[in-house]
């Protein structure tokens, strides 16, 4: 039996169409469940990932914990390697491993590579083209097709998470509802007071958390390590690492290190990292018709097929005080929403206001406020992570000249 391989992810195109997150991002660090995308195929296959082929545009990227992205000829030469698709939901590895080149596949659909040592990278994987003359690896899992599925699934992702977490006592003082698993890891703080309802799934609380009173976590939920619930009520949700949350939070992903120190809704919703929301800031997740809900992404509309959905929130997306956001609306990286009026529900990155027609966020000043958000929490805005947004800042100009309604 052949060794499983050094393993890469890669985005396709369709994981590289995941906007507002692909513009800063590769699509394997996106949060499902409890663990990244890429965390998951680590887990499952067993070998930490060593790269991502997301595109010349993502070079750059650095993130605690995560692997850098790399050119398609970097590991040519060193080893067999096994490159699996980002958009790959992995639950368990084949049993067995060939010696040579084979596909990995989901019932009819590839969604890897094994390519042994010596042997040429296939070209085509990004649009979907895969040997055909290579033999057929079955795996298990499943593959997602729109960015819209991180939120939908997630619950239900949760749910099979939540197999692996051992159950623990219940918190000296807290409450509990329901008969599911309870997980508070090493580490982790609950509060008497505080609500645990797992009727609908597991509550799962990762290191270093901490949930104060009076607030109520209704299960499957995933607390991040480090993450403080502040108040409010947490439900069907996943708070990535080091985020401060507070209010009604339903249905959404929340990548890790946002701050939602202060009431209001947010629901049906993925929102990146270093999210600042003010106080009161609320979206819409429900058309008024109760219809499908479409969005507009870099001026094409994308049909959901979901009845409800919230807001996508890129990467260092900041809004005011009292900030309300229309159903499906999708905000750019490092936009700035201010002003009192409800955004378009298409806002170009690095946008300055909420207006119509917003202005464009001088990208000299957006690096200086993100270096001091992300200092706060010890955290160093890179030369790498310098490079990546002044070049997505570039490249998404036209976005912004063409941005009006």
């Amino acid at each position: 039996m052949a060794a499983r391989g050094r393993l890469f992810l890669f985005d396709d195109s369709v994981a590289r169409s995941w906007h507002p997150f692909a513009l800063t991002r590769p699509a394997g660090e996106l949060l499902f469940g409890t663990e990244t995308l890429r965390a998951r195929c680590e887990r499952v296959f067993g070998t930490p990932c060593e790269g991502h082929f997301a595109g010349d545009a993502l070079q750059g990227f650095e993130e605690d914990g995560a692997p850098p992205c790399v050119s398609a000829g970097a590991p040519e030469d060193h080893g067999d390697r096994l490159l699996v698709s980002s958009r790959f939901v992995p639950e368990q590895a084949p049993p067995e491993w060939p010696a040579g080149p084979a596909v990995l596949s989901v019932e009819d659909t590839p969604v890897g590579v094994r390519v042994p040592h010596g042997a040429p990278l296939p070209t085509g994987l990004e649009a979907g083209r895969y040997p055909e003359a290579w033999p057929r690896v079955p795996v298990s899992g499943r593959v997602l097709t729109s960015v819209w599925e991180l939120m939908a699934g997630n619950p239900e992702r949760l749910r099979a998470d939540g197999v692996r977490f051992p159950g623990t006592p219940l918190p000296a003082g807290a409450h509990r509802v329901g008969e599911g698993v309870i997980s508070v890891a090493p580490g982790a703080v609950v509060e008497a007071g505080a609500v645990l309802d797992t009727t609908a799934g597991p509550v799962m609380v990762g290191p270093g958390a901490h949930v104060r009173a009076p607030c109520r976590i209704c299960g499957p939920a995933w607390v991040g390590p480090g993450s403080r619930i502040l108040g409010g009520e947490l439900a069907a949700a996943s708070v990535g690492p080091e985020c401060r949350i507070r209010g009604e939070v339903e249905s959404s992903v929340v990548l890790g290190h946002a701050n939602k120190a202060h009431d209001g809704f947010l629901g049906h919703s993925i929102v990146g990292r270093w999210v600042n929301l003010g106080a009161m800031t609320s979206n819409s997740d429900l058309k008024n018709t109760y219809g499908p809900v479409r969005v507009q992404v870099g001026g094409r509309t994308v049909e959901t097929g979901l009845m409800k959905a919230g807001c996508l929130l890129g990467d260092h997306v900041r809004t005011a005080i009292g900030t309300l956001l229309d159903t499906g609306t999708v905000v750019g990286t490092g936009s700035n929403l201010f002003g009192g009026r409800t955004p378009p529900r298409s806002v170009p990155p690095f946008s300055w206001g909420s207006g119509p027609d917003p202005a464009e966020y001088d990208i000299e000043r957006f690096l200086k406020t993100a270096a001091v958000v992300m200092d706060r929490r010890r955290v160093a805005l890179t030369p790498g992570m310098r490079e990546l947004y002044r070049r997505a800042f570039h490249d998404t100009r036209g976005l912004r000249a063409h941005s009006g309604g």
